[in-house]
């Protein structure tokens, strides 16, 4: 092969290599991984998918890669299968701090998405090569990826497919090991560095090539065991160092990325579990005002397909573990999706009969007071421009109604839970939705 000498090869032909590999792969790629920003080839190291290649320098001054890592980093990416249709939001959010782009800053790969969008005017433009062009990030191309949404015909948001999502947390989470073991190596070769004779130092660098990747020296996330079960958020989240903590965990629920935040219960205030960016997005309540939420087409899988790992998920809670219920947004996307089902409209279709518009919920009252706490289901977006009330469901129904599911679907987490698990509990709950029936009370 041309460009390759000692097992190295030269930046461009690792780039050709990588597309090559990677034509067949189910996640789209592109040139440029190793030799367009923000590739990091003369800082040490690039990244493809999730994987960390480091660079060699040569005595002639030139940069490779060995060519066997790239090759195992191809065929990390070509196992990797992914869903279109299963979508995570990547952005904007409001209140996002921007992050200025440099060699010498790590992966933030949401950052630099949102900002190539904003400077080339949305994703037709970062489409369009000739328009300041937007490079792959860890060899990916998102371009060919991204969906963008628009709410009420003026608020965009854009999103990626779930599998793509894991891969760039991945590669953001192998970029900071990595810069974390380089320094940690620099620091504690410093003194040496400073007393070495320069002629040492020259000899040294004449030999031969030199890589500048700590090899082994970057630590994979070691798998959550409820270290932080029965912890408050309001008090865990406070203390020094948690986010350099939580990133050592891998996700407790897909266990396949790292942790990058700490899920926690909204309405009993305890840690559940570190969780990855794209678990936690999933996992978040579609809120349209703080008793609406929107049942999307996300929550089959939260209660149909990974119903087993959502609910030991959601349990870890002591609070929902102790009433054997869900958190009140959780319970009624539950309401809806699973008691409800029945009392759904269909509408005729190219290929049959489709589910009517999209279901909404919202709940007024108190779960202290059985008789006001009301969950209502509804169908928004009706084909034939309904939008009708499909049942009103009380809290206490439906609590007993997933009760009864529960120990039918998971037994083992029914079997964990209930009110003789009330040990730690704090006498009262954290009141987090105001109550709307005028009595003073509030829900949880």
């Amino acid at each position: 092969m041309p460009g390759r000498t000692d097992g190295l090869i030269t930046l461009g032909v690792a780039d050709a290599l990588w597309v090559e590999l990677t034509a067949d792969s189910a996640v789209p790629t592109a040139p440029g991984a190793f030799t367009c920003s923000p590739a990091r080839a003369r800082v040490g190291y690039v990244l493809l998918g999730g994987h960390v290649v480091g660079t060699v320098r040569a005595s002639g001054g030139r940069w490779g890669v060995p060519e066997v890592e790239v090759r195992r980093a191809a065929a990390e990416l070509n196992a990797v299968g992914m869903d279109r249709q299963d979508l995570v939001r990547i952005g904007p959010f409001r209140g996002a701090p921007r992050q200025e782009r440099n060699e010498e800053t790590p992966l933030r790969w949401r950052q630099r998405i949102m900002g190539e969008l904003r400077e080339l005017g949305g994703p037709e433009q970062a489409a369009r090569p000739e328009v300041g062009r937007p490079y792959p990030l860890a060899g990916i191309d998102w371009r060919q990826m991204l969906v963008e949404q628009t709410r009420d015909g003026s608020q965009r948001t854009w999103w990626l497919p779930r599998a793509a999502v894991r891969l760039l947390d991945a590669a953001e989470h192998a970029a900071t090991q990595w810069v974390q073991a380089a320094r940690t190596r620099q620091a504690s070769a410093g003194a040496a560095v400073t007393e070495q004779p320069s002629r040492l130092r020259q000899a040294r660098d004449a030999d031969g090539p030199q890589t500048t990747s700590p090899q082994g020296s970057a630590t994979s996330p070691r798998p959550y065991d409820k270290e932080l079960e029965g912890q408050l958020y309001s008090v865990l989240s406070r203390k020094p160092g948690i986010s350099r903590k939580v990133a050592g965990w891998a996700c407790a629920v897909c266990h396949t990325t790292p942790a990058a935040v700490l899920d926690h219960c909204h309405e009993h205030g305890y840690v559940r579990a570190p969780v990855c960016q794209s678990c936690n997005t999933q996992e978040r309540p579609d809120h349209l005002y703080s008793n609406d939420i929107r049942v999307a087409n996300r929550y089959r899988r939260l209660f149909h397909t990974d119903t087993d790992d959502w609910l030991r998920h959601w349990h870890r809670c002591p609070g929902c573990r102790a009433r054997t219920t869900l958190p009140l947004p959780h319970l009624a996307a539950w309401t809806a999706h699973i008691a409800c089902r029945s009392l759904r409209p269909t509408h005729r279709a190219s290929r049959g009969r489709e589910p009517c518009g999209v279901l909404r919920v919202s709940w007024t009252g108190s779960w202290q007071a059985p008789r006001s706490c009301l969950l209502t289901v509804a169908v928004d977006f009706c084909p034939s421009g309904e939008h009708r009330v499909l049942a009103r469901v009380p809290y206490r129904d439906a609590v007993e109604r997933f009760g009864a599911w529960l120990a039918e679907t998971v037994p083992a987490v029914a079997a964990a839970a209930g009110p003789d698990r009330l040990d730690g509990l704090p006498a009262q709950f954290r009141p987090v939705i105001a109550d709307t029936s005028g009595e003073d009370q509030a829900l949880f």
